[in-house]
């Protein structure tokens, strides 16, 4: 638990830096350079956050992380409002041409067609001039909205007296309740040795090749199948998200629209998921995506219902990730694990896909926007299907020992791992 929090305070004290620093790179190198810092640090947040929450509470894990990707949606929604105010539409670079003149830039964007996306060679976009922008600030006030986050973090390190050379001085009631003998210390610290020299306490010992010896090729089989699904289910969230605006072509459907309905999709599922399996979850949200796209692709001359479709589409994948990666970890007995493979496929996925969209647009223009988003949910809901078959052969347990119970006594499986 130190060394994930010492992580999440590097990590979210680097973004504010981060943020407070990209206004003031005038090299694209150097700017390609902090971008990567950036990435780094977001990773670093996504996985040890989602990782903790399971590995803290288990079976109830469900609810925490839907509350958690409920506020990942409300940021992604919130932040195009704070930067919009510090855009301009006009040229961020006036020629001695245009500098005299009223006139904005036209909207390229508005000049493309349908079937000729991405032919941007006939604009001639001025290089040298005057620069009208006012973009930094939006990134200032980011890196500032921020900063309570890393002091947040270091103040719980320095309350459970993680922080070296800041131990804080205990009450009079905190002490006498460290001192206190309890009926669970001999418990404890039976369960605790054998752990550490395990290196179960390891913030990398999911990576430690020892804990893959004697597993059965179901265990294997879950990981791949799980982040598959993420693969897919996260690709179209930032397939969607990013091309959404270019295939609508019109001014008023804009991401918001998508990312707001994500949110509200995260909100509605934290009480739904205490009273729904998260396996029911996510077979829910595959099949909702899957006929949401075949209803778009059916309807794609409908301006009404590319709103509706959208709608549809940002409540469906909404607790998609939050769901997936509860219903891996009890199938797996809350290891962890699982956690780190199934962040680091769904982010892949959002990667590669955005890439393989914008390349497949650009060569066979807007309409393959929804085609792909179709086969992207078939393969989504194919791979669940997959998930579900390894479910059923994946052996249980030995003992019918509630696993996320904190009273139950230690015990030791084929491989010398202790579970609860």
């Amino acid at each position: 638990l130190a060394q994930s929090l010492f992580a999440l305070f590097a990590s979210s004290l680097a973004i504010s830096l981060v943020f407070a620093i990209i206004p003031l790179c005038h090299n694209v190198v150097v700017l390609a350079v902090v971008m990567a810092v950036a990435g780094l640090a977001m990773g670093c947040i996504d996985t040890i956050s989602n990782m903790q929450l399971v590995k803290i509470y288990q079976k109830d894990s469900a609810i925490f992380l839907q509350a958690l990707h409920f506020f990942v949606g409300f940021g992604a929604l919130l932040s195009p409002l704070i930067a919009d105010p510090f855009l301009s539409d006009t040229n961020c670079i006036l020629s001695n041409s245009t500098a005299n003149s009223s006139s904005n830039l036209p909207h390229i964007r508005k000049s493309l067609v349908l079937h000729h996306p991405g032919n941007l060679s006939h604009y001639d976009l001025p290089m040298k001039g005057m620069v009208v922008t006012r973009v930094s600030y939006a990134f200032w006030i980011m890196a500032l909205i921020n900063l309570p986050v890393p002091i947040a973090v270091f103040f719980l390190l320095y309350k459970e007296r993680m922080v070296p050379g800041f131990r804080r001085r205990l009450s009079a009631d905190e002490l006498a309740m460290e001192t206190r003998p309890t009926e669970k210390d001999d418990l404890s610290t039976t369960v605790q040795r054998p752990r550490a020299a395990g290196g179960h306490d390891d913030l990398f010992s999911c990576c430690q090749s020892k804990n893959f010896r004697g597993a059965s090729y179901t265990y294997f089989a879950v990981h791949i199948t799980g982040a598959l699904v993420l693969f897919m289910t996260d690709g179209i969230v930032g397939e969607y998200s990013g091309f959404v605006y270019s295939y609508a072509v019109e001014e008023p459907l804009s991401p918001s629209l998508f990312w707001g309905f994500i949110t509200l999709g995260r909100l509605i599922s934290i009480p739904v998921s205490y009273r729904m399996k998260p396996a029911t979850m996510v077979f829910i949200n595959v099949v909702g995506i899957l006929i949401t796209f075949l209803l778009l692709l059916i309807f794609s001359h409908s301006v009404v219902f590319l709103f509706v479709g959208t709608a549809s589409l940002g409540l469906f994948l909404s607790s998609t990730f939050p769901s997936m990666l509860a219903y891996t970890e009890d199938i797996l007995q809350y290891k962890g694990c699982a956690t780190t493979v199934l962040v680091t496929g769904a982010g892949i996925g959002e990667m590669v896909l955005q890439l393989l969209v914008g390349s497949i647009i650009h060569d066979q223009g807007s309409y393959s926007f929804l085609v792909c988003g179709m086969i992207f949910g078939g393969l989504a809901f194919t791979f669940y299907a997959f998930l579900l078959f390894f479910h059923r052969m994946y052996p249980k347990p030995s003992s019918d020992v509630d696993v996320a119970s904190p009273d139950k006594p230690a015990v030791t499986d084929d491989t010398g791992q202790y579970q609860r």
